[in-house]
């Protein structure tokens, strides 16, 4: 990740906004005058209202299609952990908020781990963030391979020549016309993007909605209570939902009012969490024990708000691909030497890209089971930057200044989080394994 001053640009020309719905770059100034060292950026532009934007547009993206399964599976008192870890995440955003006006030369979530915990804590924090951004992309690709399957549903395509299923093959063209888009060096470029995911998201709950009301599906199905055996997989689904704290720091930084950003944590997620709640048992009285793992896999194939709502799901991954990978571009394009020419850079950052994306191709294509690598993302990583060492990092940096009760809440935050991440992260690793253990022997 850059060092030094870090600038946000905006989804109005402002921001871009980067996580699972909308990406917020995190760049020492634009990839195009990556040599320009003294160039300096004005972040302090964004208006409350703006940052609310930023943070419910980067909260709503690929978790919202899971909810209704989490919650069938669950049970509908579930919904109270869905709210709880809504507030609990609202709460170690403002923790953040909190860091980094006790340190200002903090600009960022691994400067936040450097402060509490020297070199040790930056480590952390940043194996953290990539292996939760990689984590999600394969999430990304096994959901674009999903929903292309249903949209061409019926279609033969000739790949036997590749040894692959038709529905293989057309994830494969899909990523390959999304390679390119790792090539660009120009934020307003990737900007465009990030505009794109966010309307798809908002797409996606609407044609849900619209099949509820519409679509000739009658919500008759009955929730169960609770089912205590799948808990600990399903809060690995409802952590991820809430996911982003890794670009909140920016969404600080960017702002004219800092001293907002606990509110602004509080709209925001208050905002998501109700979305959230509300889409769960929307999908779940819907469809019912037949509820997908993707809600938009359970709506009616033939009827054209599902087949909308299949092209918004498909969209949306190949929008992110350019926006995840942007940090790792910048970090190494910043590695790169001084004299290297500015064509060497983008063949050397595009070519990188390229494998890597393919390298994910692959890997979704070999463990195509959505539901159980999001629970796991969620259990083994999320929850840790969500709630885990947003605590830690606080109770640390202000360990002289805490107060008892604060102090008897961060410690609960942090043990309850550590213990729904290991069972979280046994539960669905036992389930991915089951899954890959069956497909072997069919």
């Amino acid at each position: 990740m850059a060092t030094g001053e870090w600038m946000t640009v905006g989804v109005f020309g402002e921001e871009i906004s980067k996580g699972k719905s909308i990406s917020i770059i995190e760049s020492t100034k634009d990839l195009e005058s990556l040599d320009d060292e003294e160039k300096d950026v004005d972040t302090n532009k964004s208006s409350f209202l703006h940052a609310v934007i930023n943070m419910v547009g980067m909260l709503i993206g690929l978790g919202q299609l899971s909810t209704p399964y989490a919650l069938e599976n669950g049970g509908w008192a579930s919904a109270f952990m869905l709210v709880g870890l809504g507030a609990a995440c609202a709460y170690t955003s403002h923790l953040l908020g909190k860091c980094l006006q006790k340190s200002p030369k903090s600009r960022d979530y691994k400067d936040i781990g450097h402060h509490a915990f020297g070199t040790n804590g930056r480590i952390i924090a940043i194996t953290f963030i990539y292996l939760e951004i990689f984590m999600a992309l394969v999430s990304y690709t096994i959901s674009l391979h999903d929903n292309l399957a249903t949209v061409f549903l019926g279609v033969d395509l000739n790949s036997s020549w590749a040894h692959l299923t038709t529905s293989q093959f057309l994830a494969v063209i899909a990523v390959l016309v999304a390679l390119p888009s790792l090539w660009l060096r120009n934020l307003s470029s990737i900007s465009f993007l990030s505009v794109a995911g966010i309307l798809m998201s908002f797409l996606i709950f609407i044609m849900v909605a619209c099949t509820g009301i519409f679509g000739g599906v009658s919500a008759s199905h009955d929730i169960p209570v609770l089912k205590i055996r799948n808990v600990p997989a399903i809060s690995g689904l409802y952590i991820f939902s809430f996911a982003g704290h890794i670009v909140f720091p920016n969404i600080y930084t960017a702002m004219k009012d800092p001293s907002k950003f606990t509110k602004v944590s509080i709209v925001s997620f208050s905002l998501v969490t109700t979305l959230y709640t509300s889409l769960a048992f929307m999908g779940a009285k819907l469809f019912g024990p037949q509820v997908s793992s993707q809600i938009t896999l359970s709506m009616p194939q033939t009827h054209i708000l599902t087949k909308i709502a299949l092209w918004a799901t498909v969209l949306t991954p190949m929008t992110k691909y350019a926006l995840e990978f942007t940090p790792f571009a910048i970090q190494l394009e910043q590695n790169l030497p001084h004299a290297m020419k500015s064509r060497t850079r983008t063949i050397v950052r595009g070519t990188i890209g390229s494998i890597l994306l393919l390298i994910i191709l692959v890997l979704a294509l070999c463990v195509p089971y959505f539901e159980h690598v999001l629970s796991l993302t969620g259990s083994l990583v999320s929850v840790g930057i969500c709630i885990v060492f947003p605590c830690a990092f606080y109770t640390k940096i202000f360990w002289r200044q805490i107060g008892r009760p604060l102090l008897i809440l961060n410690l609960i935050l942090i043990t309850f989080g550590v213990v729904m991440g290991a069972f979280g992260t046994v539960s669905s690793s036992k389930s991915l394994l089951r899954s890959l253990q069956r497909a072997h022997t069919s």
